[in-house]
């Protein structure tokens, strides 16, 4: 096989015709007429040395040439360089691949430099590729894809992970490693799990540390999180720079690093850290796969490598364990051709250089069994010089070039990376990466990312069996041990000692200054407010440098709305005071746990209540009373009905039955009833409406109390109802968000809101009143119109009920850390009874903030007493119920079953008896209306009578006829 890597290792002479070689095309690049024929006497030839025709007359060519792009002196390309050859070994080896045809490989060296890296890649365009392996650099794809482009030759990268390579201008270019856009995907992923907000972003300047550090920001934005600063470095920057650029990052706010380097020159980044006592507690280094590529071809680990990075977290693509890759590793020390470059490590992008040469390999394979032909021809664009002696005409174009694309990207079989196939923007499906932690003499891993299911401690394969599951509560991650090995989460921020302090805003206010107002002495603020944040800040474990700016001109309140909009606008970093969080405002910036309760109520002005002889009538409702009276008669009638039989003080004329009912109903209201009830059903009654008499008299005696002895006071507006309802106008403090809202929520017009800026002067609209241009009402929020009534002599109160529900909190910018652990110390305020104590410091309480009710809200209603009216009335019907199935089983016994009827009186003993079908109402009206005695006198009596019937029955039936 003649493989053209003695280019790199040859002796000197080798070496000077190399160098001619370059000369010569870059005068041919910058124009100079040099012929070809005076430095190589010939023409270009193809990698067999013989000349290259325009068409391939052979189906089946013997040989195939395809060349390789890389630096060979490199991390990446010490490893790729013996799996490349090792592949195109494997390859001619294997009957089943390409049979009849060897793969000629044609290596050139890049040499880590743009530059000659394009110089050699137009050189390898003249042996007639019909592929390219690399290269490994971004920057060089970017610039060879034009070249691939107009040649129709695909260019397969096992290294070039640059996202915007994927983009439509570049159709001949075809990843075989991941794409970085997912790997900044699992950095994002990676930053929310933790719960961090910001990152610094320190990379190399080229284009691919522009285009993943740009993806990373993009990917960072959908978890709210965000790159605070990017700290870009030249390529192979001296330590210097490496030093300047990270004392300049260490004193910003973020403590989370995002390296995305390159690997041959990365582990100078945090060899300068260690010196900068940048990798000890607090902090947080983040690594892209470039980390795992150095350590992975340094083992085993050198120990001061390793000491530089003792708790850093780094991404290394996942390549599942198969036979195929373990079989391969138990090659790699004894390839041959790790030798012939000075090879010395191993690391992943050995998989995918391996994997590429055999992509090649089975898609040439399949376009040549389809009738693929590997011509090439000469392109008109490139032959038509104008006289200029540039030898474009040297480069051919690939005939079958668009035939062998497809076929590439149609490819699906395992290689030893994984599944080589390719999705519809050509990237390989299944993005995933193992998440490591470097320690100790090594590195663990913690877990794994995937697209398909986020970060998991279950590997990639496993869950790819399963539904697909991407949300929060399912992402896990093994214990890390961090910088300065500790186990704790790094909070991910500091407030740095020569920082700029935090730029605090505090409302001028002019009213209620108890809340927070200017102060002539440190920190300039003084209030509630101001103490409860004090207070909170004190409770952090870290120092916050601040100082306080007054917002306002001092003549009157500030709109609070603009305090939140420069907050917003990053004219402050926060705003401390009596600030309402509200919807609009909570889509701007970001609020503390709320520290005190607030809402809107309406403040009126009152009126006693002149006392009314018809008083002893209030303390029920006209149902109540309807309902009461109506009992008192119906148990009176049940227990007449009850008692009418047996007890002699229930009976009597009608007119004296009547009375007695009306009697004993009402009596009982003072239990001063003097029938006495003898009936078992009678007492039952009486003793369930005794009960429930003595809860309406001890209701109504204590309702009747309250409302002779209370001051009773009352307002004609009822509540915010009554005042929206009216046209009367309505008064709000000067910058308050009630404005907004009850001109956009309840629709009231802007020209009944009266705008008042001082305690006193809501006190004289009140007194005014609306005929005399004050107001009828004010709506405010409940903290001031507690500190209002406390100093009015309860000449006003507040009607209805609190319409809003809110809180007052501390508003920061969005996705500020500052937020969060605020809340947690305003909570431990809240528990510890320091923020009661610093409420009782400020504001007082008076006896003024009763709400005022009406009348009808204090009545006695039937809601209070219908389970009591409900048993009474269940135990009447069953009271009855068991009286009347009494009476009627009396009537039946009665009444003879041979339709005879015994006498029910003895005026008439000669009257025939009816049946009891025959039985008129008014017979079984008189049988009830008999006394219980009577009847059972009669019973007695009928019973006799039956059996004195029965002897003489028997004599006449025993006599002879």
């Amino acid at each position: 096989m003649d493989v053209s890597l003695n280019i790199a290792a040859g002796g000197c002479a080798s070496r000077v015709f190399l160098m001619m070689k370059r000369v010569l095309l870059l005068l041919l690049i910058t124009g100079i007429c040099v012929p070809m024929e005076v430095v190589f006497g010939q023409a270009a030839a193809n990698g067999n040395g013989t000349s290259v025709s325009s068409s391939s007359s052979s189906p089946r060519p013997s040989v195939a040439n395809i060349g390789s792009l890389f630096t060979f002196d490199s991390v990446i390309g010490r490893a790729a360089g013996p799996a490349i050859a090792a592949a195109v070994d494997d390859v001619n080896s294997d009957p089943t691949v390409l049979p009849g045809t060897r793969l000629n490989l044609i290596s050139h060296n890049t040499n880590c430099s743009g530059f000659l890296g394009t110089v050699e890649a137009l050189q390898l365009m003249e042996n007639s590729v019909v592929a390219v392996i690399g290269p490994q650099s971004s920057g060089i794809a970017h610039i060879i894809s034009h070249v691939v482009n107009e040649l129709h030759v695909p260019l397969l990268s096992f290294a070039a992970t640059d996202p915007t390579l994927s983009a439509l201008q570049y159709p001949y270019f075809l990843r075989t490693t991941q794409n970085d856009y997912f790997q900044m995907y699992a950095i994002a992923d990676l930053v929310t799990y933790y719960g961090w907000r910001e990152v610094i972003a320190i990379f190399v300047d080229d284009d691919c540390g522009r285009s993943g550090i740009s993806i990373l920001g993009d990917a960072l934005a959908k978890k709210r999180a965000k790159i605070t600063y990017k700290a870009a470095l030249t390529s192979g920057a001296p330590r210097s720079q490496v030093s300047d650029l990270l004392l300049e990052v260490n004193q910003m706010e973020s403590r989370v690093y995002v390296v995305h380097v390159n690997p041959d020159s990365g582990l100078s980044v945090f060899s300068v850290a260690k010196s900068l006592h940048m990798m000890t507690k607090g902090y947080v280094w983040i690594a892209t796969d470039w980390l795992p590529s150095v350590l992975d071809s340094l083992q085993p680990y050198d120990t001061d490598t390793m000491n530089l990075l003792q708790g850093v977290v780094s991404l290394r693509h996942h390549n599942p364990e198969t036979d195929l890759k373990r079989s391969f590793m138990s090659r790699w020390s004894n390839l041959n051709h790790k030798k012939s470059i000075g090879a010395s490590g191993f690391n992943s992008y050995a998989l995918y250089a391996y994997d590429t040469v055999w992509l090649a390999a089975r898609a040439l394979d399949v376009f040549l069994n389809e009738g693929g032909n590997l011509s090439h021809s000469t392109d008109p664009k490139l032959s038509d010089t104008k006289g200029s002696a540039m030898n474009l005409a040297s480069l051919r174009v690939f005939d079958g070039g668009q035939q062998f694309l497809q076929t590439l990207l149609r490819m699906n079989f395992s290689g030893l990376s994984g599944k080589i196939q390719f999705d519809l923007d050509k990237n390989l499906v299944r993005p995933a990466y193992d998440v490591l932690n470097i320690g100790g003499t090594g590195s663990r891993r913690i877990g794994y990312w995937s697209n398909y299911s986020g970060l998991s401690t279950i590997s990639p394969e496993v869950l790819y069996t399963k539904p697909q599951n991407n949300s929060s509560s399912t992402q896990h991650l093994s214990s890390v041990i961090w910088p300065g090995e500790t186990l704790l989460v790094p909070r991910g921020w500091v407030f740095p000692e020569n920082g700029k302090p935090l730029r605090i805003a505090v409302p001028n206010r002019i009213s209620y200054q108890q809340f927070v107002a200017k102060d002539k002495n440190p920190p300039g603020a003084r209030g509630y407010c101001i103490d409860v944040f004090e207070a909170a800040i004190n409770l952090l474990p870290y120092p916050v440098p601040r100082t306080y700016m007054l917002h306002g001109d001092g003549k009157r309140n500030p709109v609070y709305n603009e305090i939140v909009q420069a907050v917003a606008q990053d004219r402050y970093d926060a705003a401390v005071g009596d600030v309402t969080i509200v919807t609009n405002r909570t889509k701007i910036v970001d609020f503390t746990q709320p520290f005190m309760e607030s809402g809107l109520v309406v403040v009126a002005p009152v009126k006693e209540q002149k006392s009314s002889p018809w008083a002893f009538l209030k303390p029920f409702t006209i149902q109540m009373w309807l309902v009461t009276g109506a009992f008192f008669l119906f148990v009176g009638a049940v227990v007449w009905i009850l008692e009418h039989r047996m007890n002699g003080d229930f009976r009597g004329p009608p007119s004296q039955q009547i009375t007695t009912i009306f009697w004993f109903s009402f009596s009982t209201m003072f239990f001063s009833h003097r029938e006495n009830t003898v009936s078992t059903l009678g007492r039952f009654v009486l003793i369930i409406w005794l009960f429930v008499v003595l809860i309406i008299n001890s209701s109504y005696t204590a309702s009747l109390t309250s409302i002779l002895t209370v001051q009773q006071l009352t307002s004609r507006i009822e509540g915010i109802d009554s005042l929206v309802s009216s046209n009367e106008p309505i008064g709000i403090q000067d910058g308050s968000f009630a404005r907004n809202y009850l001109m956009d929520e309840l629709n009231i017009a802007g020209s009944r809101l009266v705008i008042l800026k001082s305690q006193q002067e809501y006190s004289t609209a009140l007194q005014l009143g609306p005929k005399n241009g004050g107001v009828a009402a004010i709506v405010d929020e409940l903290p001031y119109i507690e500190l209002f009534l406390s100093s009015t002599n309860c000449k006003f109160r507040t009607v209805g009920q609190e319409f809003t529900k809110s809180g007052w909190g501390f508003a920061f910018q969005r996705d500020s850390p500052l937020a969060v652990d605020l809340s947690t110390a305003i909570l431990q305020l809240s528990e510890n009874g320091d923020l009661q104590k610093i409420y009782n410091k400020w504001l007082t309480h008076g006896d003024c903030m009763e709400q005022i009710n009406e009348i009808d809200d204090s009545r006695l209603s039937l809601n209070s007493f219908w389970g009591l009216f409900l048993i009474c009335g269940i135990s009447c019907f069953i009271a009855l119920t068991t009286f009347c199935c009494k009476v009627i089983f009396q009537f039946r016994r009665f009444t003879p079953e041979g339709g005879e009827e015994a006498e029910v009186d003895e005026i008439q003993p000669g009257r025939p008896r009816r049946s009891l079908h025959s039985t008129s109402f008014k017979h079984l009206i008189d049988f009830v209306d008999r006394k219980e005695a009577d009847i059972k006198h009669m019973l007695k009596r009928s019973s006799n009578i039956k059996r004195q019937a029965s002897p003489s029955s028997d004599v006449q039936a025993n006599s002879p006829a």
